[in-house]
């Protein structure tokens, strides 16, 4: 399979409800039906401040791929949609560190000012300024169809296809490819709200942004022994809390288990949700090693 040419394929700006994101769903589509799984669209609504404040709904679609009469042991997911913006995510979460740095920095003068005599110094008005500077950044930070997605997380959808050429025609696994994680998890959130049944005593593996620098990491939602043995053939660093909100944290409330595999480095955030997360920057060595340890891991001998 040549999945250096599927990634150049679908990692183009996406963004919900465009004609590129549903172009990229048909070729998805077509994807999964040609390694014989029966796929059906979730179509769904919902409201996010990113989408003109939450004043009109977006809407979105789910694809739930199975393969037919068979049972699903194992989900694997990821959502496919792309955004851009202004800032990039390392900027973001420097931007976030500094808007609670000033609202700290408030909060103290609060509680000073109710002790005694109030006396402002140059630290005070430095973390004020921190902090008036990161909401000024994030409040700027618009959502815009300008990132071709590559990493985030055209990387994770062809991972998953790339695990499920790793494993037996017959084994108990199924895809969901989410929308709409870009403006708030909604796509997963509807997975949840409307499907849950589909979850229950299931192990859920999302992938999310696999570049070829940096480390992977297992951001465990629910442990238990499936989510054990992938990050034990990773080799991945644990995680149980991340500043970063994936469609793996709200899925796995259904699950019976649930892991979201990540992989990169402060590099990495440098350049998601920006025009230079391009196809063109990856060799998907990385994807090709998680995929395989993976598939080795879910279903051993």
């Amino acid at each position: 399979m040549d999945y250096r040419a599927l990634l150049a394929a679908i990692a183009v700006p996406r963004l919900t409800g465009t004609a590129a994101n549903q172009q990229i769903r048909e070729v998805l589509k077509r994807e999964l039906a040609t390694r014989g799984l029966v796929v059906m669209e979730h179509r769904f609504t919902g409201r996010s401040l990113l989408h003109r404040l939450g004043r009109a709904p977006l809407e979105g679609v789910n694809l739930i791929a199975v393969r037919p009469r068979a049972r699903v042991s194992v989900w694997l997911a990821a959502h496919y949609d792309s955004k851009g913006q202004p800032l990039s995510m390392a900027t973001r979460l420097v931007a976030a560190a500094l808007a609670i740095l000033g609202a700290l920095e408030l909060f103290a003068l609060v509680v000073r000012a109710l002790l005694g005599p109030l006396r402002v110094g140059a630290p005070d008005v430095l973390a004020g300024a921190a902090g008036v500077t990161g909401v000024l950044l994030l409040a700027a930070n618009r959502v815009t169809d300008r990132s071709a997605g590559a990493v985030d997380n055209a990387t994770g959808v062809v991972a998953v296809l790339a695990t499920l050429d790793a494993l037996p025609p017959d084994a108990p696994v199924g895809v969901l490819f989410p929308d709409a994680e870009e403006y708030g998890l909604l796509g997963a959130r509807a997975l949840v709200r409307e499907r849950a049944n589909l979850l229950g005593d299931t192990c859920l593996v999302n992938f999310d942004g696999l570049d070829d620098r940096g480390f992977t990491i297992a951001f465990v939602h629910r442990t238990g022994p499936t989510v054990a043995r992938v990050a034990a053939a990773l080799g991945a660093r644990r995680a149980r809390w991340l500043p970063v909100l994936v469609d793996g944290l709200v899925l796995s409330a259904a699950a019976r288990e649930g892991v979201t595999i990540m992989r990169g480095d402060w590099g990495t955030a440098k350049i998601v949700h920006t025009p230079r997360d391009s196809a063109e920057r990856l060799t998907l060595e990385a994807v090709r090693r998680v995929a395989a340890s993976v598939a080795a891991a879910l279903f051993p001998g």
